[in-house]
């Protein structure tokens, strides 16, 4: 099995055991710190991707590491995947997770590039027309680029809606260049 399928199927799991056992905030509260944790830590993310540690020995670490940011019904969760030897995949399993969560809550993420920094309005007004354009919540992720010359880019999952001033610039050389005009 692929380690995207498995990450998914065990976070649906997550989802669905904190939604039923009615821990949801706690879960995604202590699961963005382990994020945290494990984002700060190459070392421990080696450690609970080696072959060479047993299954028991990850289960002592993560208890170790996380006791004080997850509560017993999380920590039964991590030390299963340590026994499932997918201790591994608990950063990819996290991002799953979110992911599940934002689909369910309706939730879009939208990451945003512009030549200048846009003012409050316009990020706002701009993050309102994206919502209708998508028909979900946007959570938009604003990045300069000033290479983009003037303009906005807009990726939204695979798709990119580019109208830098940059594209335009390309479009319009290679429509010279096929002699198309």
């Amino acid at each position: 099995m692929s380690s995207v399928i498995a990450s998914r199927r065990y976070a649906s799991a997550l989802l669905s055991a904190a939604e039923e056992g009615r821990f949801l905030d706690q879960a995604t509260e202590a699961l963005g710190a382990i994020k945290e944790t494990l984002d700060h830590s190459r070392d421990l993310v080696h450690v609970l991707r080696s072959p060479l540690i047993n299954g028991d020995k990850k289960s002592h670490i993560l208890e170790a590491v996380f006791e004080d940011i997850a509560d017993d019904r999380l920590m039964i969760f991590l030390k299963l995947l340590a026994r499932k030897k997918r201790a591994g995949l608990l950063p990819e399993i996290i991002t799953e997770f979110r992911t599940l969560l934002d689909e369910r809550n309706g939730v879009i993420n939208i990451d945003v590039s512009s030549a200048v920094k846009l003012s409050e309005e316009q990020s706002k007004d701009l993050v309102n027309q994206l919502s209708k354009f998508t028909g979900k919540k946007v959570r938009a992720k604003m990045t300069l680029r000033e290479e983009l010359l003037g303009g906005v880019t807009i990726k939204i999952g695979d798709t990119i809606l580019d109208g830098s001033v940059k594209h335009q610039l390309q479009l319009l050389r290679q429509s010279l260049s096929s002699g198309k005009i």
